[in-house]
């Protein structure tokens, strides 16, 4: 009667000391798991680089660039914004871009190169860079990461997106002095409003031209007092791809493309040039 009893008296301790090991073996892979995305993301506060200076290079864009910052060389890529791209490389990516301006794909090459200028003038003095060194997955060799870029009139890319330059699209995180993501969309989203309504930049084409890009329109900077703006120098060239019978295998016309033709050509090994 004894044993009977202690055997079943045993029962319920066999299940507690099963759940505790359970519980802990759950913690332990939750940590593990937290300390790998720690490990990925950079570390949680923000790393301040002052003095930085942009370096030329040919895969330098609206917001994504190399920048000198000491004796140390780094890419940054703008949190929050995405420029257009300034070439054909990937088709499927300046389609979505067109699209979200209801432009055409020519025309958001030629705001792409405006952005980049737009930035290389921006960034032609010393400026400030806050990043937690997070991985943005570039093409090349040398890592890049996410940034906000701070310059003596503001954050870069606030400005790109209230000149019509970009659009408010991409990785997000909380920026240097703002309680929340929301927070910053919140002003993104009023700068973009404000671009539409004055029709700066990408928003100031007329999606129904068909044909070489029209000279884009002024641009006007977003600071609090109102400055004179200038006009981007020069007309901006017709890209003109071949004919869609004489593209070869792996390219696409880009002038004529649609989403569904994007699609198939983004998988025929074209490469995107190097940051």
């Amino acid at each position: 009667m004894w044993r009977n009893f202690s055997i079943r008296d045993s029962a319920p301790a066999r299940i507690a000391a099963f759940r505790c090991a359970v519980g802990m073996i759950a913690f332990a892979v939750l940590w593990i798991g937290a300390v790998d995305l720690c490990a990925r993301d950079g570390p949680k506060d923000w790393i301040v680089l002052n003095n930085c200076r942009l370096l030329a290079n040919a895969a330098n864009d609206g917001d994504s660039f190399h920048v000198s910052a000491g004796a140390k060389e780094y890419i940054f890529r703008l949190y929050f914004v995405d420029a257009p791209e300034t070439d054909e490389m990937t088709p499927r990516r300046l389609v979505d871009q067109a699209k979200y301006f209801a432009i055409t794909v020519p025309q958001a090459i030629e705001i792409g190169r405006a952005a980049k200028e737009f930035t290389r003038q921006k960034l032609s003095e010393p400026f400030t860079v806050f990043t937690r060194m997070s991985d943005a997955m570039g093409q090349s060799r040398l890592e890049r990461f996410y940034a906000f870029v701070k310059t003596k009139e503001g954050d870069l890319g606030e400005h790109l997106v209230r000149n019509g330059l970009a659009r408010v699209y991409g990785f997000k995180a909380v920026p240097p002095g703002l309680k929340s993501v929301r927070a910053e969309l919140a002003n993104l989203h009023q700068l973009e409003n404000q671009a539409r309504q004055e029709k700066i930049g990408a928003w100031g084409i007329n999606a129904s031209q068909l044909g070489p890009p029209q000279p884009l329109p002024t641009i006007a900077l977003s600071t609090p007092r109102p400055g004179t703006s200038k006009p981007l120098s020069g007309t901006p060239k017709s890209n003109r791809s071949r004919a869609k019978e004489k593209t070869p295998l792996g390219k696409i016309d880009i002038n004529t493309a649609t989403e569904k033709d994007a699609v198939p050509a983004s998988r025929c090994g074209l490469k995107r040039k190097r940051a």
